[in-house]
């Protein structure tokens, strides 16, 4: 597993509930993901490549599908 170097940011858009997901960059250009309310719990870590990857999709739309209006 691949350290976070920096600190863990989560979005301006979040609210102050805790329910959050967190990023911090890694060695390589990489990123770890967490969960805010389980800040010790275990991290999801990617590649700059997979983060990249991930980013574009994102951007493209290509999760939309997977998201709830209610």
């Amino acid at each position: 597993m691949t350290e976070p170097i920096g600190p863990f940011r989560k979005s301006s858009y979040s609210g102050q509930e805790g329910n959050c997901v967190e990023v911090a960059a890694t060695a390589g250009g990489g990123r770890a993901v967490r969960d805010s309310k389980k800040q010790n719990g275990p991290l999801l870590s990617f590649t700059r490549n997979g983060w990249q990857a991930f980013v574009t999709g994102a951007q493209a739309g290509a999760f939309s599908h997977l998201t709830h209006q209610g």
